[in-house]
């Protein structure tokens, strides 16, 4: 055993009881010493989060561990597969293995002050009054780079970024000196500059404190950028492991090459993306001919635009006199101007709270318009009476982020699919459910999707749900809303193929909005980029992104992790 190993892991199976035995994760061995990083890169579904609870004991009831983990504290070795109750495991967490989750809003308390939250975190493992925690807790925000720790202090967390929330986590989870820090995909819904920052921040604190880090994502980009070793996890087995050099250069199992080939590159643009099925199938020749199938659809300059904005102004009243008028606005969006050309893809990107999604939801009619026009076939959506907006969604339909969040869980998917298509009389009752079952083999789910809910799906499955609830009007232009920015590098690749096949067929315009560069280039016929509620560069896609003028999008396009 190597004197700087801080964690060892030895054979580790979680399996889960019932009338069949299931095993989640098995036989896995792995470590990390002191300053170092491991990252465990995989899909969903193949074991990495599961395998962070077990070494936090913060695993499902249920849940059964074998083998050993062994944590190296300053003074002893903790077994902490030894460890069965809540009492045993409180001096270890927080204290001695710390976690940053990905998802801070579920993880803060709603209805407690930021500062409150952080000094109860370090009272609870060292003993010092209730000033000193104060004290301790307002630099810890300070160490993690927060503005004015004072009046963050006060804030509760709704009243903070998404980046800023995950700082407070990362203080939270580091206050209390640990040794071990785990860090659970704690960048995946952040700009490509915020989690450049959070990254750079965590490698700081752990150089300052000497901490072991395993940092778990499915970028394996972003692994390469952080980490010493990888991990390569698939269907709870560890199928390559080594230094981040070996693994990610020179891969050698099939399903290591598919995670590196089916991130969106430069080179892919205009072809068929690689997905993991590509690379397991036993016919690798059939696999690799699919994968070169062009996949582009050409606009020309001179195609009709299906879509006008001019000057487009979305206020938000910030202040009110004793009149209730406004006397000062938030300009989400101020002065916008663009045009969609029928058939083709525009990305939109920037930072979180630029405008993007104000501008989406403008478009379709969810948010008033303060100023300016939007001109859909020449009528101006924006002076267009509410009773009219039925008329133009058959036209117009979104994608959201979150397909969990905009499904019904109390409907079936047949149910949400016929709904939409009853409302708007797109066929016959009696041809309601042969249409939604064409729907279903569109985005290649089987025809039995009808019958179960959303729950009951993956979370691929559940924007294929979404993409066909859209195809279900039959729409001209759809908006995609940062819809496949939390998905696993595969099944993304999946969603953008479909994305460009439905293109092709039914000469689909996309407004496509995303903070990953990476597939904006892939996608996309030209790109906007938007600052602050102003457009701030827009040109051809590799233009823009390869040989960006303007220096906001020159520091977006120098933020994307790139494999070494």
């Amino acid at each position: 055993m190597n004197s700087d190993t801080v964690l060892a892991v030895s054979n580790l199976s979680i399996t889960f009881g019932g009338e069949r035995e299931f095993v989640a994760v098995r036989e896995l061995t792995f470590g990390v010493g002191k300053g170092k990083t491991l990252a465990i890169v995989g899909e969903s579904g193949s074991g990495k989060s599961l395998t962070a609870l077990s070494l936090m004991g913060l695993l499902p009831p249920g849940a059964a561990v074998k083998g050993d983990i062994i944590l190296h504290t300053h003074d002893k070795a903790l077994t902490l597969t030894a460890l069965k109750t809540n009492s045993d495991w409180q001096p270890v967490r927080g204290a001695k293995a710390g976690m940053v989750f990905q998802e801070p809003m579920s993880s803060l308390n709603p209805v407690m002050r930021i500062g409150k939250q952080l000094a109860e975190c370090i009272r609870a493992h060292q003993q010092v009054s209730g000033d000193e925690a104060k004290k301790l807790a307002l630099h810890w925000l300070q160490q993690v780079q927060l503005p004015q720790p004072e009046k963050l202090y006060e804030r509760y967390p709704h009243e903070l970024s998404g980046g800023q929330k995950q700082r407070v986590m990362i203080a939270m989870a580091m206050c209390n000196h640990p040794v071990l820090l785990i860090a659970d995909e704690p960048t995946t819904a952040l700009d490509v500059t915020v989690q450049q920052e959070v990254v750079r921040l965590m490698q700081y604190l752990q150089q300052q404190h000497n901490t072991a880090l395993i940092f778990i994502t499915h970028d394996l980009a972003l692994a390469a950028t952080i980490a010493d070793d990888v991990l390569v996890m698939y269907k709870g087995e560890a199928v390559e492991y080594g230094t981040a050099a070996e693994v990610l250069r020179s891969p050698k199992h099939p399903y290591t090459q598919a995670l590196v080939a089916c991130k969106p590159s430069p080179e892919q643009k205009g072809l068929k993306l690689p997905t993991v099925s590509d690379f397991l199938d036993a016919d690798r020749s059939k696999a690799a001919a699919g994968v070169s199938a062009p996949v582009t659809t050409t606009v020309g300059v001179d195609a009709e635009h299906i879509l006008e904005v001019s000057n487009l102004k979305v206020w938000f009243a910030e202040e009110k006199n004793w009149l209730g008028k406004p006397t000062s606005y938030f300009k989400a969006v101020d002065g916008v101007s663009f045009h969609l050309r029928k058939g083709e893809v525009l990305g939109l990107v920037g930072e979180s709270g630029c405008g993007k999604s104000t501008v989406s939801r403008a478009l379709i009619g969810l948010l008033p318009v303060h100023e300016g026009e939007i001109r859909y076939n020449g009528e101006n959506l924006a002076a267009l009476p509410h009773k009219e907006w039925p008329r133009i969604r058959r036209d117009i339909q979104m994608i959201f982020q979150d397909p969990f969040a905009s499904l019904n869980p109390r409907m079936t998917v047949g149910d949400m699919l016929m709904e939409s298509m009853r409302v708007h009389r797109i066929v016959a009752d009696s041809g309601l459910k042969t249409e939604a079952c064409r729907l279903l083999d569109i985005v290649h789910l089987p025809a039995d999707a009808l019958k179960r809910y959303p729950h009951q799906f993956s979370g691929g499955q559940r924007q294929r749900i979404g993409i066909a609830r859209a195809l279900a009007l039959k729409p001209k232009l759809i908006i995609c809303d940062e819809s496949v920015s939390a998905l696993d590098v595969s099944v993304q690749a999946q969603i953008l193929n479909l994305l460009k096949e439905l293109q092709h067929e039914f000469q689909l315009s996309y407004l496509f909005i995303s903070h990953d560069l990476s597939v904006v280039h892939y996608i996309s016929d030209r790109v906007m980029v938007m600052q602050s509620g102003k457009i701030v560069e827009c040109g051809e896609a590799e233009q823009v992104l390869k040989r960006p003028e303007n220096a906001y999008t020159r520091r977006l396009v120098a933020a994307i992790p790139e494999m070494k």
